[in-house]
């Protein structure tokens, strides 16, 4: 089960962290993956670390910010490899300027842009890039990498980052229902609380927040990824417009 044979797939921001787990996990199931990130060093180490264990991958980088250079990106490299079956949107965040919480009366009004750049129109840069292809062949799973930030209110500094990625799960939700009959699927997969030594940053607040998290420890990239495995195989064929909630058992309300 949950065998993705040959399927290819795209994970943007695959170049550490939670990209990298589900990069990773996706291989180990059998596809063939394209490994994005605006950094080309990170997405290179990813691609060594999977054919190291027997899998298949490519680099593919571009900033999915970048509207006139993902959708380039994304046709050479299906005209040198493969069609992409597999999109799972994951770049985020703060995009390559990191991202420091701070409460939208105090943030400066240049900072708004480019939350929505990278969480919002970077899903839909890439989403673009394939969907001609995914209508054509009549498959495709499309998977965007939300957060719980995005389906309630926090009171710690991420209204930004939150309307982003709240505006993520919405355009995916209608994606959705725009090609569910032509083969495709398009679910969300709303994140809580990652270990921030997956993308090596040091543990800081984050790491105290764990105590109230019901299962008691924090996420993990392979948390993240069987989801994706999961949602990107044919046993999940049933399963579109939803957002999975994958959290530790967080309360969303």
């Amino acid at each position: 089960m949950f065998e993705l044979e040959g399927r290819t797939a795209l994970v943007t921001g695959a170049g550490q962290g939670v990209g990298a787990g589900i990069a990773e996990l996706m291989a180990r199931q059998g596809a063939v993956v394209a490994v994005n990130d605006v950094v080309a060093e990170r997405a290179e180490a990813v691609v060594e670390r999977i054919r190291a264990a027997g899998g298949a991958a490519h680099v593919l980088p571009f900033d999915v910010t970048d509207r006139a250079a993902a959708g380039p990106a994304v046709r050479g490299f299906e005209r040198r490899a493969a069609p992409v079956d597999i999109l799972v949107n994951n770049a985020g965040n703060g995009g390559a300027e990191g991202f420091r919480p701070t409460r939208f009366r105090d943030a400066d009004p240049a900072e708004w842009q480019r939350f929505a750049e990278v969480n919002l129109f970077g899903v839909m840069n890439t989403t673009r890039a394939v969907l001609d292809g995914m209508c054509a062949r009549r498959y495709g799973r499309i998977i965007t990498i939300a957060s719980g930030a995005g389906v309630q209110g926090l009171g710690f500094g991420v209204s930004l980052y939150g309307a982003a990625k709240g505006g993520a799960i919405a355009f995916t939700r209608h994606l959705a229902m725009e090609h569910a009959r032509d083969g495709i699927t398009a679910n969300s997969v709303a994140v809580g609380l990652i270990d921030p030594a997956a993308s090596g940053r040091q543990a800081d607040k984050t790491a105290a927040m764990a105590k109230a998290i019901p299962v008691g420890r924090l996420g993990t990239p392979e948390d993240i990824g069987a989801v994706c495995v999961f949602l990107a195989s044919r046993e999940a064929e049933w399963i579109t417009g939803q957002t999975w909630q994958v959290n530790g058992g967080q309360p969303t309300t």
